[in-house]
């Protein structure tokens, strides 16, 4: 028996919960913030949950405003859209 995996992708704007989100799905503890003095991430985080007899890999893509936005931590969650 194969088994079940979902990929989930948590996309939309800067500082709407989506971190928040992804901490307690997954039980991590990211920190992120978008305020002078604090790094912004430029990257995706993942982390897995189990959910329903399913394994969910939970993808934190950075904060976006635009799909096609040339800034980087934007094309990088505009990218794992459209490819994955």
């Amino acid at each position: 028996m194969s088994e079940k995996k979902l990929t989930v992708a948590l996309a939309g704007n800067p500082n709407a919960g989506k971190t928040t989100l992804f901490n307690a799905l997954t039980g991590l503890h990211n920190h992120v913030g978008n305020w002078p003095g604090k790094t912004v991430t430029v990257e995706r985080m993942e982390g897995k949950a189990e959910y329903n007899g399913y394994t969910l890999e939970i993808v934190d893509l950075p904060g976006t405003y635009s799909l096609s936005s040339r800034a980087l931590d934007e094309e990088l969650a505009s990218e794992f859209l459209r490819n994955e």
